[in-house]
């Protein structure tokens, strides 16, 4: 885990990691959320639909980046203010996803960064993109 204070963070500073969505995370994710829509756990209907597979539930992929704050930008000291997600393309099963994030502002009065969101798939695809303001908690409670 990072632990970035706000003073250590620079405009263009960039983190990112990888993970591949398996079969188990859509399980997991079902139990969370209830989320039974057939494009999500029946591959007939989804390729009825005109996609190769069962489409990956697009706030699971979302998910990650709460990962990357909480983690990796700014790390220990993160606070999610807001998040706003655009979903470009379909995620499958299987697929290795590169998170990440670069610091594009930074607003000294509440302490805040404000980041560009990427995922991209194995192929060097776009499948979301975003922003989130951060807000950096002091090292001392």
């Amino acid at each position: 885990m990072k632990e970035y204070t706000y003073d250590e963070v620079e405009v263009g500073l960039e983190e990112s990691f990888q993970v591949t969505i398996t079969e188990k995370m859509m399980e997991q994710f079902l139990q969370i959320t209830g989320d039974e829509n057939p494009l999500h756990r029946n591959a007939e209907y989804a390729q009825s639909r005109n996609y190769a597979d069962k489409v990956v539930y697009g706030m699971l992929s979302a998910s990650f980046y709460s990962t990357l704050a909480g983690m990796y930008l700014p790390g220990k000291y993160s606070l999610i203010h807001s998040m706003e997600s655009k979903f470009l393309r379909p995620v499958y099963v299987g697929d290795t996803l590169t998170i990440s994030g670069t610091v594009k502002e930074k607003e000294d009065a509440y302490r805040m960064l404000i980041l560009a969101l990427l995922i991209k798939n194995q192929n060097g695809e776009k499948v979301s993109k975003g922003t989130m303001q951060i807000k950096v908690l002091d090292e001392e409670a």
